[in-house]
């Protein structure tokens, strides 16, 4: 009997110290089991969709929250409420009027040219009832970029906000050329080859439509043209699925978001970031939304505590750091003081990317313990990361099912020639763990990569053929990440923003961490620039100064000094008023890098770091041409 005991409690006693043995030696064991429940869940569910028929949508689940809580708040907006009910109320007049006065039908595609406001929600679910794909156009661009878009979608209607006219009356003449016809949301324009529909819309049938106008849709049909240009180019039309928006749609349930929680949207719903993750999200959740018409530093505290919000979106530290600064955007060391009520608030969860670990942290010791849902994902690409533990800084972690589900890799890459490496074999080599490598994904039938449409020659530049196997294909993601010992995975930079300079890479984003480190300078756009007669390229950035003061030529040069090596300091600086960024708060630097360190075409003040003196000085015509001229070591 006694022996008995003592195997009894010896046993016993093992399983309560078990948690503290997993805690020591595995100390995200846990976390990884909950993330990999969780994905496992969403991912049979994924599998029913694909063999229910006819079709489950995103929109047969909002349709489905009608059902279940008609009056639930879904949307708010500057004051006013819609529920769930009233959302779908509305959306049945959109598709009824655009059936009766457009003639749209199943297949058709329409671009939606709508700021952030109710009627964008009710507009594409409209449009979904009546089974038309709905191309999302960037309310920012104008002129040829907006009228490329309808080359790639193929998008024969387009329905426009009225506040948006001017934009479309700029490329009218070639609208109707296309022969595209162009609806308005408004009582009445006199513009000839512009219908307003406004009023067709409040005359409209509230009445639900029958899913026959959808019956012959199923999970690989097209659903959303999503326009990514990123910081380059011309928009590229992402293809959306249907799978594709399911899939997106579960990031909330897979960060521990719940149909309790109240989600903050302020980020432009033509991106995939506020439409995918954000409002169809929370459509999948049946949740309620507070949208903004735009990022508003200064009212988001004050929205979050009268909304009760339990989630938060951001893209990029920008986005944080005007959260944390009311109405400018300041360094760390010049960080204002705390408000008592900084606290006072019910955000559980931050869900972004693009975030320094510095930033997150000094916002959470500010603002109390939010849990950091720091992510990677590309609109198109098949292959994404969530960091679902608790360390703040990276945007991942590697667990078997993942790698087993979407398969990628991180294989050696040339910045110079900025291309894969192979080896003698013709085949690309897998980085190191902490080594910096290209994240690829492997192209299969559970992560696809569809492409862009219109367009199949960017298409093709995203394929990544003969990887480990002759004849296999990757997505080329054309981002560098790591994987670190413990396996966490760290986001480096985009191929193309990291350059090669004296033999060495230059991270852009490690030199514009460090800028932002000296008191005068605000904002720093790092990026590479061509010198004649050197190979590689030179580090140059651009930079906006802090509210009141001058740039300091020699403590610039100081602190940089100490803290980078000097193949990775900006030779060249260039003041601006401000940067310019995409609609989600990515610096933009192709023209910067075309435009070069030429003071006689750049109005801007340029500064050349002169290292005899330890300081930047004014970059003269004379400086200029001796630089060229090899006159000036560099």
């Amino acid at each position: 009997f006694s022996l008995n005991m003592y195997v009894w409690f010896s046993l016993l006693a093992g399983l309560a110290l078990l948690p503290a043995l997993l805690q020591t030696l595995c100390p995200y064991f846990l976390q990884d089991c909950i993330y990999m429940l969780r994905v496992a869940r969403f991912g049979v569910r994924l599998e029913k969709y694909k063999r229910r028929t006819p079709l489950y949508s995103i929109l047969d689940c909002f349709l489905d929250s009608v059902r279940r809580h008609p009056l639930k708040p879904f949307i708010h907006f500057e004051g006013k409420t819609y529920s769930y009910s009233d959302v779908d109320r509305e959306s049945n007049k959109v598709a009824n009027a655009l059936r009766a006065v457009v003639g749209l039908k199943e297949g058709d595609t329409v671009a939606m040219f709508l700021g952030n406001e109710p009627c964008f929600a009710w507009t594409w679910l409209g449009l979904a009832k009546l089974g038309c794909a709905a191309a999302l156009l960037n309310f920012n661009i104008r002129s040829k970029s907006l009228l490329h878009c309808f080359s790639c979608c193929g998008a024969r209607v387009l329905v426009a906000a009225e506040e948006l006219r001017g934009a479309v009356e700029e490329i009218l003449p070639a609208l109707k050329e296309k022969g595209i016809r162009v609806y308005l949301l408004s009582d009445e324009c006199s513009t000839d080859g512009i219908k307003s529909i406004s009023q067709a819309i409040k005359q409209a049938s509230d009445e639900p439509l029958s899913p026959s106008f959808r019956a012959n849709l199923h999970l690989k049909s097209t659903a959303l043209y999503i326009y990514t240009s990123g910081t380059t180019g011309l928009p590229k039309a992402a293809l959306i699925t249907q799978e594709r928006m399911w899939a997106a749609s579960f990031i909330q349930g897979v960060s521990g978001v719940t149909a309790d929680d109240v989600f903050y949207i302020n980020l432009p719903l033509y991106h995939s970031a506020g439409f995918l993750i954000g409002l169809t999200g929370c459509m999948e959740r049946g949740n309620s939304v507070i949208l903004r018409r735009k990022f508003s530093a200064s009212q988001f505290w004050d929205d979050c505590r009268k909304y009760n919000v339990t989630v938060m979106h951001i893209l990029s530290s920008f986005g944080i750091y005007t959260i944390m600064f009311t109405n400018t955007w300041k360094s760390l060391h010049t960080l204002r003081l705390h408000k008592d009520n900084d606290k006072d608030h019910k955000v559980r969860i931050a869900i972004g990317n693009g975030v320094r670990a510095d930033v997150w942290n000094e916002f959470l010791k500010r603002f109390g313990n939010i849990y950091v849902r720091e992510l990677y994902a590309a609109t198109e690409g098949n292959i994404g990361f969530i960091n679902y533990t608790s360390k703040v800084g990276v945007v991942g972690r590697v667990n078997i099912l993942h790698r087993n589900l979407f398969p990628y890799a991180l294989i050696k890459f040339d910045i110079e020639k900025e291309e894969p490496v192979r080896n003698a074999d013709g085949l690309c080599v897998q980085a190191a763990q902490g080594e910096t490598g290209l994240l690829v994904g492997k192209i299969t039938k559970k992560s696809p990569f569809v492409g862009y449409a219109g367009n199949e020659q960017q298409t093709e530049k995203k394929r990544l053929r003969d990887v480990f196997v002759k004849g296999d294909l990757y997505f080329n993601s054309g981002d560098l990440l790591k994987v670190d010992h413990e396996n966490f995975v760290y986001f480096q930079d985009r191929v193309g923003d990291t350059f090669r300079w004296k033999g060495e890479n230059v991270a852009t984003t490690e030199v514009s961490d460090i800028l932002i480190m000296v008191d005068c300078i605000e904002e720093a756009n790092v990026y590479g620039v061509t010198v004649k007669g050197h190979e590689g390229r030179i580090g140059m950035a651009a930079i906006t100064l802090t509210e009141g003061k001058e740039f300091d030529c020699v403590d610039t040069c100081k602190v940089l000094s100490n803290l980078l090596p000097v193949y990775a300091r900006p030779y060249f600086i260039r003041i601006q008023n401000s940067l310019e960024m995409t609609g989600t708060f990515k610096l933009k630097k192709v023209k910067l890098v075309a435009e070069g360190f030429d003071p006689a075409l750049i109005q801007d003040p340029l500064y050349f770091l002169d290292l005899a003196q330890k300081k930047y000085i004014p970059l003269t015509q004379d400086i200029y041409n001796s630089v060229l001229a090899g006159e000036i070591k560099l």
